[in-house]
């Protein structure tokens, strides 16, 4: 009997339901290769449907999408929506009311992408970012005073516990462990200036791998050297831990170096929950509607999305079509530049990974 996994597709802004709708193509192409089935459901969450109901998320949006075994999302950004009323009222939303702690991306350069990297080839660049995705500054605490006189005060606080970081750590060291590349963890702080935040993490991370990962190496960089050896030797990383805003910096750095949005793809994990899965390069709305835009950091979410479901298979035979489309046929990963429609690299990888 096949296996049956319940996915919530959201389609969202701009060409976020082009690229979704071609990684669902692939999965769908793919699936029933290792006796899965996949059901989805669509959900309308987006700029549109704001404009229409004056209501960013219905208030059982998380309840329903907890029902759910992963969530598989185009993008979120509308031209005629004001800046943060999206990103924070459905994105950082559903990320704390479904605990979606971990922000997950993989940082890996396949074979014919181009990287601004000189010299950098796919055994350089190949690391995964474990960014903490419900606390420190992005929780919002904190406030404005006197507001629009010259004695305005504004402040916003970046705030961890113990709990927080203790579980992103787990998971960071653990991922390090299931690698085994080069069993290194480094984490990505400021402690010479934010005394007080990271010196809790960096307490953290050495007593839990003196205590429960004495197999892994552990590394310390602050975050302005992190970002200079992202490019001058990102060899050296094999899994970076960091906080939320660093990781939500760092993360589009090492997208960059792996060839551009076009290819990147990202996770938010709850390890006992629903986890949500996407592209990471925005809606892109220029060229909504024209067929342009590269799907493939879509694709690559729904091969991640299979990965964490513990299809590990069929996640591994997406990606060996992802690598034989880019390496192969496609001459670049910008949108319209790309030697095929977003349609047609959608069906190239399809068929070579229902072969």
């Amino acid at each position: 009997m096949a296996k049956t996994y319940n996915i919530a597709a959201m389609g969202g802004d701009g060409t976020g339901p082009e690229v979704l709708a071609e990684g669902i193509k692939v999965l769908k192409a793919v699936a029933p290769k290792f006796d899965i089935k996949l059901n989805f459901t669509d959900f309308d969450f987006g700029g549109e449907r704001y404009m229409r109901t004056g209501e960013v998320l219905p208030p059982n949006a998380a309840d329903e999408l907890k029902q759910f075994d992963a969530i598989y999302l185009g993008a979120i950004g509308h031209p005629d929506v004001k800046p943060g009323i999206l990103e924070k009222g459905i994105l950082l939303k559903l990320r704390f009311d479904l605990d979606q702690y971990i922000n997950l991306r993989p940082v890996k350069l396949y074979p014919g992408v181009e990287t601004p990297l000189a010299g950098k080839k796919p055994e350089d660049i190949d690391y995964v970012v474990v960014r903490e995705n419900t606390g420190g500054i992005y929780t919002g605490t904190g406030g404005i005073t006197m507001k629009d006189t010259p004695h305005e005060v504004a402040v916003q606080s970046g705030v961890y516990n113990r709990f927080q970081v203790d579980r992103c750590l787990k998971y960071a060291f653990e991922l390090a462990q299931k690698r085994n590349k080069d069993k290194t963890l480094a984490l990505c702080g400021k402690t010479n200036v934010l005394t007080f935040m990271y010196d809790l993490w960096e307490r953290a991370f050495h007593e839990m791998g003196d205590k429960d990962f004495k197999d892994i190496k552990r590394d310390y960089y602050h975050v302005d050297a992190t970002c200079m050896w992202m490019v001058k030797n990102p060899e050296w990383f094999d899994v970076i831990v960091t906080g939320n805003l660093f990781g939500d910096i760092i993360t589009d750095l090492g997208a960059m170096t792996q060839g551009g949005m076009g290819i990147a793809a990202g996770g938010n994990i709850n390890p006992d929950g629903v986890s949500m899965f996407e592209p990471i390069g925005g809606s892109a709305p220029k060229y909504t509607g024209k067929n342009v835009i590269n799907p493939m950091a879509a694709i690559a979410a729904g091969q991640m999305m299979m990965d964490t479901l513990g299809e590990t298979k069929m996640a591994e035979k997406i990606e060996d079509a992802i690598i034989e489309v880019v390496s192969t046929k496609m001459k670049s990963m910008s949108a319209g530049k790309m030697g095929y429609s977003t349609t047609e690299v959608g069906d190239l990888v399809a068929e070579i990974a229902a072969s």
